[in-house]
């Protein structure tokens, strides 16, 4: 039987569901995921193995217009991913648009420019059909991608409930080189635990703060040890402003309690260990902007600055 191994890119603007798509294949979580767009901002990568194929999958950041050093990072990020992978599936928001069609080509125009020549295989899984009441409401939405990209294969699919998710990997695999596998048929990640650690904390500042708050925040980990049954770990919160850093912390330090204890118990849930873990918040003023501190937390996208 051939066997087939490749790489496939997840893009597609901020909020489009690329990592609900990427945990849902996997069945289990290896993105975080938060209502708030533009929660991704590192490349994640999932490894799906079945019988015929392994698919490295990478997670990008949503693609957008954002000005700022941080989010050029976070695009070129992504437009790397996009050049080194064998397939590209591009992710948009059927809900969205078609309830807010004047969005459509505003939101999707840098891909547009990018992808539109590529040569690699271009998918463009329109998501979210589940909530589009209305389903004539994604035929202009078809259209325009149709036109757009003739050349890509237009799926819609629900990353939410799964429907057309087993046609888009059907269709991705006829497109991979025949290779052998290249992972541990039980790998689903190269992403090592640390960082999946301060991953989970971030999630949990994107949904237990209010407003635009939790892009101002980025986590460290600081101090990392183990035994046979518990893992200590002290991470950093970084904040730009002593206000937010009160913010943060909250009345009494509730809302670090709060952070604390839910991203604990996720983690104890990945570890597979006791987990004990101290938070502190620490303010760095214009830490967006500040090159060596985004190559320190893995930010850079590969850019030079």
């Amino acid at each position: 039987m051939t066997h087939r191994f490749g790489t496939v890119v997840l893009l597609g603007p901020p909020n489009a569901g690329k990592s609900t798509l990427l945990n849902g294949i996997l069945g289990q979580k290896v993105a975080i995921v938060s209502p708030k767009p533009q929660t991704t901002r590192n490349q994640i990568t999932g490894i799906l193995t079945d019988p015929d194929a392994q698919i490295m999958f990478l997670d990008t950041p949503g693609v957008h217009r954002l000005s700022g050093r941080m989010n050029r990072f976070l695009l070129q990020a992504a437009w790397n991913a996009a050049e080194s992978a064998d397939v590209m599936v591009v992710m948009a928001d059927a809900d969205l648009y078609a309830k807010k069609p004047y969005l459509l080509e505003k939101e999707m125009q840098p891909l547009v420019k990018r992808v539109a020549g590529t040569q690699q295989p271009v998918f463009l899984a329109l998501n979210k059909i589940d909530l589009v009441k209305d389903k004539a409401a994604l035929l202009p939405l078809m259209q325009f991608f149709s036109s757009t990209w003739p050349n890509a294969e237009i799926i819609p699919v629900s990353a939410a409930t799964n429907e057309g998710v087993d046609r888009l990997l059907a269709s991705v695999k006829q497109c991979l080189p025949e290779c052998p596998p290249m992972f541990p048929e039980d790998q689903v990640s190269t992403v090592p635990l640390r960082f999946m650690a301060s991953e989970t904390i971030r999630e949990k500042l994107f949904l237990g703060l209010r407003h635009e708050l939790p892009y101002t925040t980025a986590v460290e980990i600081e101090e990392w040890s183990e035994d046979d049954h518990m893992v200590t770990i002290s991470a950093v919160i970084y904040v730009t402003r002593d206000n937010h850093k009160a913010m943060v912390i909250g009345k009494g330090g509730q809302n670090l309690k709060d952070i604390g204890q839910k991203a604990r118990k996720e983690l104890k849930t990945l570890i597979e260990k006791k987990v004990h873990l101290e938070l502190w918040v620490k303010v760095r003023s214009g830490w967006t902007e500040d090159v060596s501190f985004l190559q320190a937390i893995g930010l850079t996208g590969g850019m030079e600055d």
